[in-house]
């Protein structure tokens, strides 16, 4: 297995950590919340022995990249700006990128921003999201009419201090409550119902899930324990910002070749599933769509072997 080594690149005014390994076309790998370059510490070998040039940042606010303290810099533009100062940093050429969660979500946004630089594109767990033709806060109140979806309390201020009381407790439960898992009653709930106060129960005492080691936990702990999560939730406080400061993308179709993977147990499919029944047609160029059978939400760390293998398929299908 090839090694991976770290280094720092300054891009967009921010110095950024990654992981990287192998030589050969760039794939940037983008994780999600709360994770960092160390979520992909299965593919980035893979990718390397197969002749790729393997890269994971931290994220801005994530691990040993810069935090900015403003809200604002945790908006679109400056995200996607961190990721194409990134590829020009590495040298510039066009490139495959491949995100989870909101990874995935930035990963599309940079593609639809830089298809020049951004050749094809790989989604896990979040399909291509069409720009909606309301704020995503009051599309939250349409669907969920008198209740709490999850990203209402991650947006909240001071919210950091929920995570932060108990960063061991609250890294296993997010690994184990949101994978696939746990029987159905101890699963991540992205929803509460004031009314229901069976929703509003603690998690259970948490659970280490199969797919982690101790070290894992220890790695991610040892980072939210440094970091805090700020950076990470300021990504959710600039959804309604986001969404208007970007009407220019509205009917806006995701072109590039695209790989979409997702776990039928992830919960994210319960709140945009017409999003993936409507990829085929929003996204022209869709490749394959794989829905892998008892997965959760931690779609390339539940099952690597078989992500690893969909991700090489469509970078060698791209090479023909």
């Amino acid at each position: 297995m090839a090694e991976v080594s770290h280094r720092f690149l300054t891009s967009n005014g921010i110095r950024m950590h990654c992981a990287e390994a192998g030589t050969g076309p760039l794939v940037l790998m983008c994780h999600g919340f709360p994770e960092s370059w160390y979520s992909w510490r299965h593919q980035l070998g893979a990718l390397a022995d197969a002749g790729f040039h393997a890269v994971a940042p931290d994220m801005c606010g994530y691990g040993q990249t810069d935090r900015p303290a403003e809200v604002e810099a945790y908006d679109i533009f400056q995200l996607t700006g961190d990721l194409v100062g990134l590829v020009n940093a590495l040298g510039g050429e066009p490139t495959v990128i491949v995100g989870h969660d909101w990874g995935a979500w930035i990963a599309q946004v940079a593609a639809l921003f830089r298809p020049d630089l951004f050749r094809a594109v790989a989604l896990l767990s979040v399909p291509f999201l069409p720009r909606q033709q309301i704020s995503p806060s009051k599309w939250e109140q349409q669907q969920y009419p008198g209740k709490i979806f999850y990203q209402q309390i991650f947006r909240a201020p001071g919210s950091e201090k929920i995570f932060e009381a108990d960063v061991r407790t609250t890294i296993i439960n997010a690994l184990y409550s949101a994978s696939g898992e746990p029987p159905a009653d101890q699963r991540w709930k992205f929803m509460i119902d004031p009314k229901d106060a069976t929703s509003m129960a603690a998690p259970a005492a948490p659970k280490k899930p199969s797919f982690v080691t101790d070290a894992d936990i220890d790695f991610f702990v040892g980072e939210f324990t440094r970091t805090g999560f700020a950076g990470g939730l300021n990504y959710y406080r600039n959804v309604d910002r986001n969404w208007a400061l970007t009407p220019f993308l509205d009917g806006a179709k995701l072109r590039q070749p695209t790989l979409f993977i997702a776990g039928d147990r992830d919960g994210v499919l319960s709140f945009w599933g017409k999003q993936v029944e409507e990829m085929e047609r929003n996204v022209p160029n869709l490749v394959r769509k794989a829905i892998l059978p008892g997965v959760g939400h931690w779609t390339q760390q539940e099952r690597p072997e078989e992500v690893n293998r969909l991700l090489l398929e469509f970078l060698r299908g791209l090479l023909k």
